[in-house]
């Protein structure tokens, strides 16, 4: 209707970065681990945005010997929780790569080589 006002919360838009999207990601897969294996790397992610809709990809480093299949599948829900809640995006897909495999030897063997 003309001369009605238009409210400041109901004008405008928001942008949110891919990187943005990523950073979420990288630390929902982290909280997803329990934290970074020793001597490993923290988990890395790369996002395409498309309007209100996120694919993610995650690399991981996990520890040696553990249920790869069970850790993989918290990263996939605790990312698209936390990128629905922060980001209020849509993640159809989450693609968790896993890079690299931590052992208790090969970390003791580490310490010896130093």
């Amino acid at each position: 209707m003309a001369g009605e006002r238009v409210v400041a919360a109901d004008r405008g838009a928001t942008t949110i970065a891919d990187r943005v999207v990523s950073k979420i990601a990288a630390q929902a897969a982290r909280e997803a681990l329990g934290g970074v294996p020793e001597g490993g790397e923290a988990p890395h992610a790369g996002v395409l945005v498309h309007h209100d809709v996120a694919r993610v990809r995650i690399g991981v480093e996990l520890d040696y010997p553990s249920d790869i299949g069970a850790q993989c599948g918290a990263v996939r829900r605790q990312v698209v929780r936390r990128v629905s809640a922060l980001a209020g995006m849509e993640v159809p897909e989450v693609i968790v790569r896993v890079e690299r495999l931590h052992s208790a030897q090969s970390r003791a063997a580490q310490g010896r080589i130093q």
